[in-house]
């Protein structure tokens, strides 16, 4: 259950409930976050997105039956993201923790693959069962069961004093505690996904008047009517070649040279002679 804020009534607003909400999971999200990824920056970043994609689907988180584990798998998901591999910021590595062995424990986490690494902060991090581990990683029991059993052995063969359950849940508690842990103020994290909002709501309109004007000129532009396209031209079979036409012959320089002269001074229509 989410505590209610201080101060407030027997019902509280949308936005007393979020920072409610907010106040009671952020830093614990921050912290299993930096587990995931190794990134203070990239942690802080995942739980704000989840916290602002909380805020746009609110009706619907405030109804679920486990708001806190709705935020949760948001944060995860963001931060074990594929995507952020690509981004400028994240391609060097976030300098390590100062101490010898939070190094070791770090790096043999992010060793694992995602799904096991998530699996392995679910369970022994956060405390979850195994059937609540494995519906909050979409897989099935048996491998969830299978990923852990394998985390495990990884992080008992590089550090054999982890190999106790209640060893691990400590010192990942205490990995995630170094460094800066502070969220953001959960104000600035509802203006932040308002913000986003109204910049993807006028992106898409847009997008939508650029297809219509699109969709307009096109309309407009388009023939109204069939026009049947012109065949190319056939050889036909039994007619000679076109050939140049040779010298004239002497009656026939000799007809030339009558008509045009009857063409400059004789009448305007002439009549065929009999020779």
């Amino acid at each position: 259950m989410v505590p209610a804020a201080r101060g407030a009534g027997p019902y509280l607003t949308p936005a007393q409930a979020f920072d409610a909400l907010y106040a009671y999971c952020a830093p614990a999200l921050v912290r299993q976050a930096y587990l995931l990824t190794g990134r203070r920056d990239l942690a802080h970043e995942s739980v704000e997105r989840a916290f602002q994609r909380a805020w746009d689907h609110w009706p619907e988180v405030a109804r679920d039956p486990d708001p806190a584990g709705w935020v949760r798998a948001a944060a995860h998901d963001w931060a074990l993201s594929p995507w952020h591999r690509l981004r400028r910021r994240y391609r060097h590595p976030e300098p390590p923790p100062p101490e010898e062995d939070d190094r070791a424990l770090l790096d043999a986490l992010l060793s694992l693959p995602p799904s096991y690494r998530r699996a392995l902060v679910l369970y022994d991090g956060v405390g979850l069962d195994l059937p609540e581990t494995a519906a909050e990683t979409e897989a099935s029991t048996r491998a969830t069961a299978g990923r852990l059993t394998h985390a495990r052995e990884v992080l008992a063969e590089r550090l054999p004093e982890l190999a106790d359950p209640g060893e691990l849940h400590d010192r990942l508690a205490e990995l995630a505690s170094t460094g800066r842990t502070r969220a953001a103020e959960p104000a600035a994290v509802r203006g932040g996904g308002e913000r986003r909002a109204r910049l993807w709501t006028r992106t898409a309109a847009a997008v939508t008047v650029v297809l219509i004007g699109s969709t307009a000129m096109t309309l407009s532009t388009a023939p109204t009517h069939y026009v049947p396209p012109v065949p190319p031209g056939e050889t036909v079979r039994g007619v000679p070649p076109r050939v140049a036409p040779g010298p004239l012959s002497d009656k026939q320089r000799e007809l030339r040279d009558h008509l045009r002269e009857a063409l400059l001074d004789g009448p305007e229509r002439l009549s065929p002679q009999a020779r």
